[in-house]
């Protein structure tokens, strides 16, 4: 039987994980996944995913794809999620055109970035937790700015392997949920590092540390150098892939 394609979405925890990509002496999601894939269903699978998250980050909503010769029964669920550790559970599974790619075929991602105001060990590894309070007003504003920009450079990872750094927002926004902060992004493509440069960029604006309109100068500037330190990666989410 010809091998058909499948869409599996999951969840994880990455406080304790390198990231999603495999890589040598390290323990990835990818890697996780691919053994208990392979351990349900007897043979060697190989898995690709919509994109990856660096180490401690963490995904309400990710997107992988794989192939295997013959139609899965439903109980694969369960039978994952039984085997996979703790912190990474299966939500979904669907079979898919064989064309279908988790990574190409994504029109957009979004991402929550999580901060809080009073020490809870609950929210500890994630949600960042800040000492004092931050501006929502000016940072909203900042937000507001990306969208009329298409040029992330100053957000980009320095030596990134990007062919691009252009990225179009289509959402931005920050949102006060109880003692915790919200901040929202949606984009059709992100570079590496990008939402934590910008979140952490932004609260040096929310703690007074810059202005807006010096925010506006470093999207211009096209130079990470000029813009803040990066956001703690235990307060990051992919929260959504649509396609």
């Amino acid at each position: 039987m010809p091998a058909l394609r499948y869409k599996l979405t999951i969840s994880y925890d990455g406080t304790e994980y390198s990231g999603w990509q495999i890589q040598p002496n390290a323990t990835t999601v990818q890697e996780v996944v691919e053994q208990s894939l392979s351990k349900v269903l007897n043979r060697q699978i190989r898995v690709v995913g919509c994109g990856r998250t660096d180490a401690g980050v963490h995904a309400s909503c990710y997107v992988l794809h794989f192939d295997y010769p013959g139609e899965i029964e439903s109980k694969l669920l369960f039978k994952m999620n039984q085997v996979l550790p703790p912190s990474v559970a299966v939500l979904d599974l669907e079979l898919v055109e064989f064309d279908f790619h988790a990574r190409f075929d994504a029109s957009s991602r979004t991402y929550h970035y999580l901060v809080h105001f009073q020490k809870d060990p609950f929210k500890y590894m994630k949600s960042t937790f800040l000492f004092q309070a931050v501006d929502m007003a000016q940072m909203n504003e900042c937000a507001a700015l990306l969208l009329d920009y298409d040029d992330f450079a100053s957000f980009c990872k320095a030596g990134a392997d990007n062919k691009t750094t252009l990225c179009n927002i289509y959402e931005a926004d920050w949102t006060q949920i109880g003692d915790q902060m919200k901040f929202v992004i949606k984009a059709d493509r992100f570079l590496r590092n990008m939402v934590r440069a910008i979140v952490g960029t932004m609260l040096d604006v929310g703690s007074g540390k810059i202005t807006v309109a010096e925010f506006k100068a470093i999207i211009e500037a096209k130079d990470r150098s000029k813009s803040g330190k990066s956001a703690a990666a235990c307060g990051l989410y992919l929260a959504g892939v649509e396609y």
